[in-house]
């Protein structure tokens, strides 16, 4: 029953804004780390950032550092990946990665189908 929800991909112009959502159930009470992460065409998958559940403490790939913006709605369990300034290097599918250590003592990992973003010059 765990799932995990990416949405709000879309196109934008060259400096606009985005804000993608990661919808999650099933390990709400678990500790677990949420990440997003991205792939581009002909480019290996990269992680953009994370942030934990508990204490909301964010980790981001240097590329991204005060352009995208990474936060928690524990009442929606919703994590947003807010971007701004967008570059067309950008442009990637993103995905939604749930790291979380379950009551039995195991990590796992469950991901999203991702969705896609497109910048445009």
């Amino acid at each position: 029953q765990v799932q995990v929800v990416e949405s709000g991909g879309d196109l934008v112009q060259h400096g606009g804004s985005l804000t993608l959502s990661c919808v999650t159930s099933g390990f709400t009470l678990d500790y677990h780390t949420i990440g997003w992460f991205r792939q581009a065409p002909g480019k290996e998958r990269e992680g953009v950032g994370c942030i934990s559940s508990s204490d909301n403490r964010t980790n981001y790939v240097d590329s991204v550092k005060g352009r995208l913006t990474i936060s928690r709605d524990n009442a929606r369990n919703t994590v947003y990946l807010q971007m701004n300034s967008l570059k067309p290097e950008d442009a990637a599918v993103y995905s939604c990665n749930a790291h979380v250590f379950s009551s039995v003592g195991r990590w796992y990992d469950y991901w999203g189908q991702g969705t896609q973003v497109t910048v445009s010059s």
